[in-house]
Parts: C-alpha cells; structure tokens; sequence
C-alpha cells in the first residue's frame, strides 16, 4: 500500500510543487518495513521513480543529466536515508502523535537538506546562490527571482508531510487493530528476532 501510494503521487502534475508523499513514505518505511527491506526497498522504488520523472522532464526540454542536476539529486537520497533512519527510532506501537511529529520532523529534515544541496550545487547557475551565509539564507527563505518563494515550498513540504504520514500511520494501526493476537505477536516477535540476529552480527 505504502509503495503503491508513493507511486502515484509522483505522477507528474497530479500534486502542487514539493507536495509529495515522498516524504512520509521514506520516514514510514523506516517504522513499519522489515529490517531487511527498510532501506533498500523505499530507495530502490525512489531510484525508479527518479528515473522515469527525469525521461519524462528531459522528453519536455528540461536538462535533468547535467552533473550539478545528478549531484543535487544524490542529496535528495541522502536526505530520503535521513529520514529511513529516522523512522527506524520509532517503534510501530508509537502513539500516533509521536509517529505524526516524527514524519513533520523528517519533512523539515528534509527540506533543510535538500534547499542546502540546491544553494550549494546550484544547478540552474542562479546569480543569486553566492557561496555565502546570505546566499544560503537566501535559498532556504525566499529563492530566486520568477519562482515561487522556498518558504512556500517549505509549506508544502510540511503540509504533505503530515498528510500522508498521518494517513500512512492511521491505515498502519487500523489494519493492526484489525489483526488477530496471534498475528500481533507474531510479528513481534518476528521485529524481535531481527533485532537480536542485528546487534549478534554487531
């Protein structure tokens, strides 16, 4: 479900600028995957989805290859690993206000980040970004010239954070409180055992 969700929110046009649920799916994936699958699952689907957005982009003129592009986008999956281990602080049976400001967290994590990496790499040669304190404030409040302002991308960032995280950890405990004792402690267990078999290879 989580993947299937992420997946079409990255259909291009359906959601303003930097309203994703990018974001929440990386920090939940970090909660609820399996250890095994928490990492190279949610950056193996972000890689293909990258991919496809970059065809589609560069089908319509936009110069997505370019070196500072592709440099500016690895910071993007340093900032998606952030937030993987993030959600893995987090335990599933968190309360839905903790696992809420944790995906809010990890949206500011994240836009932090990445506005840093697009000042720093500069792809667009925007005059603006100088290699200064004032250039990086600069980025990370008002942008450049003829675009929407980062803070209103930082409010976008932040809104579909909280949406699609809050979405994600609400369907993540209805289909828990769905579930027999069973198969509750079933998977704890299982989440116990991957624990212990970690910190043995440790």
């Amino acid at each position: 479900m989580f993947v299937a969700l992420f997946a079409g929110s990255r259909i291009p046009g359906l959601l303003p600028s930097n309203f994703s649920a990018a974001y929440a799916f990386a920090f939940c994936a970090g909660v609820y995957f399996p250890r095994k699958n928490s990492w190279w699952l949610p950056l193996a689907v972000l890689l293909v989805t990258d991919i496809g957005l970059n065809l589609y982009y560069s089908a319509h003129g936009v110069e997505v290859w370019d070196a500072a592009n592709l440099a500016n986008l690895g910071f993007n999956y340093a900032a998606y690993a952030v937030l993987i281990f993030l959600g893995r602080r987090f335990r599933p049976q968190a309360s839905f206000t903790a696992l809420l400001g944790g995906g809010l967290l990890g949206a500011i994590l994240f836009y932090l980040i990445t506005n840093t990496a697009s000042w720093f790499f500069n792809p667009f040669h925007n005059p603006e970004y100088a290699k200064s304190i004032s250039g990086w404030l600069l980025a990370l409040t008002r942008g450049v010239g003829g675009y929407p302002s980062t803070w209103e991308f930082f409010r976008n960032t932040l809104l579909s954070g909280g949406l699609f995280t809050g979405l994600l950890v609400a369907a993540a405990k209805l289909t828990a409180a769905a579930e027999s004792p069973a198969d509750k402690t079933a998977g704890a267990h299982d989440e116990e055992a991957e624990e212990k078999a970690e910190e043995a290879k440790a």
